[in-house]
């Protein structure tokens, strides 16, 4: 499953969602930011080789729909509601991650986490 998790700069959230779920079996996991001068910004090949959308924040998700409506109309695109309040790596963001995402994406826990 290839997941790409998108915020709005790639700096801190999306960023550490890649770290988080890097290691769960069966996940490819990448990020992008919406924003011009993201790490990383979205394109078409990064939609086009995501099975599925994980966004922070529905302006992120109204972004690409506006953007690229075309690569990801057959797509699930989460909206994960995770404010721009986190660096990368802060434990309470990894907390908040490991309780939306696996339930989102129907997937197992390792039992690296927790």
């Amino acid at each position: 499953m290839n997941v790409l998790f998108i915020c709005s700069r790639n700096q801190w959230r999306s960023p550490t969602a890649e770290h988080v779920f890097r290691r769960y079996p069966g996940v490819n996991a990448r990020s992008a930011g919406t924003q011009r001068h993201a790490r990383k910004t979205v394109s078409p090949a990064i939609l086009s080789w995501a099975d599925i959308i994980c966004v922070m924040e529905e302006k992120h998700k109204n972004s690409i729909l506006a953007d690229f409506s075309h690569l990801v109309q057959h797509k699930p695109v989460y909206v994960l509601d995770i404010p721009d309040e986190y660096h990368f790596m802060d434990p309470q963001l990894i907390t908040l991650l490991e309780d939306i995402v696996p339930e989102r994406l129907g997937l197992r826990i390792p039992s690296l986490t927790r």
